[in-house]
């Protein structure tokens, strides 16, 4: 039987490791579908990570409830009320709260940008193609989705570094290198009234309500302006914590997932040339390509969910108000839904993928300007490429929920 111990799944040095987290989610697919994790600094959570379970789960909001949060972290009601965003939202405060800005999302929405992106990949490309050697991540993969928000948000492109900053501060909390205060230290406490228990949070509420107290009561139509002068289809106004907590959702999830997407998805090209080289003889690929990009990278590990009641899983008992953490990225290797999951293949079809969630109430809103970001992106870079090379050791976030490349020096030769 394969060992479903050798990864403490609550352990973020262990995704250090690129290849410990794939065994550890093939061991517990095969053998322990539902695994329970105990917890330092937690009560324990249970493990979700077969693609069928996963997909279930995400879906039933009557058994799997968010509104108890979505990472590890475990939070009491005062901090729930305080810190709960559309995240953290279930039923129709939910629906009410996407309505405000899912417009703004729609495939036909974001096509819309499709002129601006083309023009924004080449500045950005010129910019680091130019240089020969440099690191892909910082030059490319984080400057290109943070200027697409910063103009979805009507911010100057200036602001993009410190967009950046405060997503890899918040997201990165267990991270020393990026987080200002470490999940689960003692000074944390000093902060656990905010999200991810972060103090650069204080920083992005500031910024977003000097955005809102000029927008509001304007005619703007970027997503500051949406949400300071809409009301919520429920007609519950968004109070100014509501303000806060969307407004930082924006710039984490604008920034963070896309970015580490595109990272994953270049570095698997690098590793795979002949897919490269498909793709470049065949641009037709590349809508399919992106999928296969996104199945590769799952760029989130998992979301937790809460189970509302004693539920039977597998023949284990999860009792009500037990943890349960959905593995994404282990459903997007389950050899029961993907042939041969281990290989890299841009034609692959079908390609049933859970990187944003699939037809759940939090399937992710940002998914269509996401799946836009990287195919234009490939389109634009891979063409001008006649080779590109590692040019260090990648470096990976220290966090088992993002799966991030935090550096990936690589070396070019131009077109």
């Amino acid at each position: 039987m394969p060992d479903t111990t050798a990864l403490d799944l609550s352990d973020p040095d262990g995704f250090l490791d690129d290849a410990a987290p794939w065994r550890a989610f093939d061991a517990l697919r095969r053998a322990e579908p539902v695994h329970w994790t105990p917890e330092k600094g937690g009560s324990g959570f249970w493990s979700l990570t077969r693609h069928a379970d996963v997909l279930a789960a995400d879906r039933d909001t009557a058994a799997f409830t968010s509104e108890r949060f979505v990472n590890l972290e475990e939070v009491d009601e005062r901090q729930a009320e305080i810190r709960r965003s559309m995240l953290e939202t279930d039923g129709p405060r939910h629906h009410a709260l996407r309505r405000v800005l899912s417009r703004e999302f729609t495939p036909r929405a974001v096509a819309g940008y499709a002129t601006f992106l083309r023009g924004l990949t080449a500045r950005t490309l010129d910019a680091a193609l130019a240089k020969g050697t440099f690191d892909f991540v910082s030059e490319i993969a984080a400057d290109f989705p943070i200027n697409v928000l910063a103009r979805m948000l009507d911010v100057p492109d200036g602001d993009a570094e410190r967009l950046i900053g405060w997503g890899n501060r918040i997201i990165a909390n267990t991270d020393p290198e990026y987080a200002d205060v470490l999940l689960h230290s003692e000074e944390s406490e000093r902060y656990r009234d905010l999200p991810f228990r972060s103090p650069a949070s204080l920083e992005v509420f500031e910024y977003g309500r000097e955005l809102a107290a000029r927008r509001r009561g304007g005619a703007g139509t970027d997503l500051v302006s949406r949400l300071v002068n809409q009301t919520p289809p429920d007609g519950e106004p968004l109070s100014a914590r509501d303000f806060d907590n969307y407004f930082l959702l924006l710039v984490v999830a604008g920034n963070e997932t896309t970015r580490h997407a595109i990272s994953h998805a270049m570095r698997a090209l690098i590793e795979h040339p002949a897919e490269a080289e498909r793709l470049r003889a065949d641009p037709a690929l590349m809508p399919g390509a992106v999928e296969e990009f996104l199945r590769w990278a799952s760029p989130v590990y998992h979301f937790r969910r809460t189970a509302t009641r004693d539920l039977d899983l597998h023949g284990r008992t999860v009792r009500e108000g037990d943890k349960v953490v959905l593995w994404f990225a282990s459903a997007n290797r389950d050899e029961a839904v993907f042939a041969d999951p281990y290989r890299f293949d841009v034609t692959r079809s079908p390609n049933d993928h859970l990187a944003f969630g699939k037809g759940g109430p939090h399937f992710c809103m940002g998914a269509a300007l996401a799946r836009l970001e990287m195919r234009v992106m490939f389109e634009e870079l891979l063409p001008r490429l006649a080779g590109i090379r590692l040019a260090g050791p990648v470096r990976r976030v220290r966090s088992n929920f993002v799966n991030g490349i935090k550096t990936m020096p690589v070396t070019v030769a131009l077109a």
